[in-house]
């Protein structure tokens, strides 16, 4: 199969999960599940650099191609995580065009970008694959820029166009909190939100990307172009899977 950068570029649509657990046993249990991508979140979720380390470990072992939402927009930060191993990375809170240029060659080594070189990192196979691994760098790492500032939204024209940006994420909690309407996805302004980031990165020929809140937003978002699509998470289903049960074992006791 091709890799899920190739994907995304050929239009494809491709499904993800969040993972915020802080468990590589959750981890396990959602990158074999069959999603596309999964993503460790850092920014919100429970683990730590460690943890995503083994998790990323774990996800070897799964179909899912392992994506990292970090927690600090750093070039330490950002090296550490591509170092250990991660597909690509998630940025978020993205404020402005120059913070989205600044994030996307910390992904980069020089001259192209910031990041730093060393060999025995587990992304290199330890030094085995090094040369293999910085040769097809463009083809394979993803950058997805999150989309859930005032200052993102107004000048997505100018984020959309920048060079090794790839996808435009939307964040449609933090979104539309900064537009004013929590939560309201139906809400004319959030629609036109989601209409200009997709016109922007159809122009830019990027694609667009997005977290449902609940699955029967799928078709919305599809239709709009949306092709990058995450939904669920391994807390959110354990929370689900134990509330439904507890329902279930109340409503037989009677």
């Amino acid at each position: 199969m091709k890799n899920l950068k190739q994907r995304i570029l050929d239009g494809e649509t491709v499904h993800g999960c969040w993972i915020n657990l802080g468990s590589t046993v959750s981890a396990e249990i959602i990158g074999r599940a069959g999603f596309d991508w999964v993503l460790i979140d850092l920014e919100h979720g429970a683990g730590n650099d460690l943890l995503m380390y083994q998790q990323l470990q774990v996800l070897a072992g799964t179909s899912s191609t392992p994506l990292v939402r970090t927690d600090e927009l750093n070039r330490a930060k950002i090296q550490r995580i591509l170092d250990a191993g991660a597909s690509g990375i998630m940025f978020p809170q993205i404020q402005h065009p120059e913070e989205a240029e600044r994030v996307t060659r910390m992904m980069y080594y020089p001259p192209k970008g910031t990041r730093g070189m060393a060999k025995m990192v587990r992304a290199t196979g330890f030094g085995k694959s090094a040369d293999d691994y910085i040769a097809n760098l463009d083809k394979n790492i993803i950058n997805v820029v999150q989309i859930e500032t005032l200052g993102a939204l107004k000048d997505i024209d100018r984020i959309a166009a920048i060079e090794g940006v790839d996808i435009l994420f939307v964040g449609p909690s933090d979104l539309s909190l900064a537009l004013g309407i929590f939560g309201q996805l139906d809400h004319p302004l959030f629609q036109q939100a989601l209409l200009d980031v997709a016109k922007a990165a159809e122009k830019h020929n990027k694609a667009t990307g997005v977290l449902l809140l609940d699955i029967a937003q799928y078709e919305m978002y599809h239709d709009l172009g949306y092709r990058f699509l995450a939904c669920g998470a391994d807390a959110a289903f354990v929370a689900r899977g134990a509330t439904e049960m507890v329902r279930e074992m109340h409503k037989r006791c009677g």
